[in-house]
């Protein structure tokens, strides 16, 4: 199993392509962009790196409300799905503050979880990797903490 780490990193000293990236999924998020091939011609980059960065590329933004964290994620429209998505996080010990989901469009659904995390029995990168591994989770789109 792979040892994943993740860096925060100031978005100033990263090659442009990864802003792009976080462009693009903001482009198809809002529907500004209708399809993926619209998004990166919108963005200015190729399918290929888009496709290469799209996992990997998240926008952080830092807030100073404690250990409160919210995680943006797109799911596949079929029952069971955010159930399972909210059993991961009841797993790690984390207290669900508020969910948002949006109305499915083309079977994907838009699904906001606010949780504290200050009691959560695993890091915060284990969590994510968790979370990946839920049946119907298409992306994670932002993780705010």
């Amino acid at each position: 199993m792979k040892n994943t780490s993740y860096l925060l990193i100031d978005e100033d000293v990263l090659p442009e392509v990864y802003q792009k990236v976080v462009h693009v999924n903001q482009l198809l998020e809002t529907g500004e962009a209708s399809n993926t091939s619209e998004a990166v011609k919108l963005a200015g980059i190729s399918r290929s790196v888009y496709y290469k960065y799209k996992n990997a590329v998240f926008p952080y933004t830092k807030k100073e409300t404690g250990s409160i964290m919210t995680v943006q994620v797109v799911l596949i429209d079929k029952p069971g799905v955010l159930v399972n998505l909210l059993t991961v996080f009841y797993k790690a010990n984390a207290n669900i503050l508020t969910i948002n989901q949006n109305i499915p469009v083309k079977g994907k659904a838009f699904v906001s979880v606010s949780a504290r995390s200050e009691n959560m029995s695993i890091e915060v990168d284990e969590l994510l990797k968790r979370l990946f591994e839920v049946q119907g989770v298409i992306k994670i789109d932002s993780i705010v903490g």
